[in-house]
């Protein structure tokens, strides 16, 4: 570990900086822990705190910010240089995501916000209630994770998985358009979901089983090609963005096997060494990883330097990989 680099990584926010201590600086429990309480009170978690609506919501919205909320900005939804329409990343499902991924407790929200979130927030696909989730898998997988945060009984939802995995052991949000073929962005944020239920709520053997077809999904094609030609699925695979999204990359899928690992599962397959690779290559002379860019869309506020420049949360993510695989024994 580059000291300068830890040194700076330590310089983050609380939201960033508790992680850092815990798996790259060894610090004790009480340190990361300590860290980790101030998530809420300063920073990034108590910025995205004050944003909640009294409704329960942000931005009005399950998925995307109501039309007639104060904070929706059109402009920031308009066509981009590199083409699509911006996603706003403002609305419930989101900042919910942000929240508990940056260690901030459930009690921190709202009173209640499990609840006021099941009486005025539904999906903008059909009008389904928010905690029964709604077609897509990615946002079905966040919704998954942050019921359970909030307390909420979700294993109607995680039943959801099993029952609507493809043959080919993977996931597609285009299921419901007919697509029997997986995807990698759907199947990461599948088996993502799937193994934080079960790091939340302890063992589920039906869900692990399918989970792990799911992983397997992954590592036929090596995280990083098609089953098919054995050609590049798409130059996304090694697309180091900021936040991460919902979006894959070989980064955020070695994170997960990094995590089912810690949870009990196998040593590190051998099929992972290209995408290993492909992180270890991205790394900067002194150390860090670059910013190369970002998902377009409307946000609250930026975590991260700017694109271009070194980014605190990849260097991170991708040295926590890199110990992990460095330091464990391939089967």
């Amino acid at each position: 570990m580059n000291p300068d680099v830890l040194g700076w990584l330590l310089e983050s926010d609380p939201a960033l900086r508790w992680q850092v201590e815990r798996d790259l600086a060894d610090a004790p429990a009480k340190v990361w822990r300590a860290t980790r309480d101030r998530v809420p009170q300063e920073g990034f978690g108590a910025a995205l705190l004050a944003r909640q609506d009294p409704d329960g919501q942000w931005a009005g919205g399950a998925f995307f910010p109501a039309a007639d909320h104060p904070a929706r900005d059109p402009e920031a939804q308009k066509e981009h240089a590199g083409g699509g329409i911006g996603q706003p990343w403002i609305a419930t499902t989101w900042s919910l995501t942000s929240l508990r991924e940056w260690g901030v407790p459930a009690s921190a929200l709202r009173p209640g916000t499990g609840d006021l979130i099941a009486a005025n927030s539904r999906w903008e696909y059909d009008d389904l209630p928010y905690w029964d989730g709604e077609v897509d898998v990615c946002i079905n997988a966040m919704t998954l994770l942050n019921g359970v945060w909030l307390g909420r009984d979700m294993s109607g939802l995680g039943a959801w998985f099993p029952a609507h995995q493809m043959a080919d052991g993977g996931w597609n949000c285009d299921w419901v358009e007919g697509s029997v073929r997986g995807s990698f962005h759907s199947t990461l944020n599948a088996i993502r979901g799937l193994l934080g239920y079960e790091q939340l709520l302890g063992p589920r053997p039906e869900l692990r089983e399918s989970r792990r077809r799911g992983e397997e999904y992954l590592l036929e094609r090596h995280l990083t090609r098609r089953l098919t030609t054995g050609q590049t699925v798409a130059d996304w695979v090694d697309h180091y963005a900021s936040p991460f999204r919902s979006y894959y990359s070989v980064l955020r899928a070695l994170d997960h096997f990094r995590a089912a690992a810690l949870f009990g599962d196998p040593a590190p397959d051998p099929r992972m060494a290209e995408a290993v690779e492909l992180v270890r290559a991205a790394r900067s002379d002194d150390g860090r990883w670059i910013r190369r860019m970002t998902y377009p869309g409307q946000i609250w506020f930026d975590v991260d330097d700017f694109v271009g420049q070194p980014s605190r949360w990849l260097t991170f993510h991708a040295l926590r990989v890199l110990r992990w695989w460095d330091g464990a024994s391939v089967v």
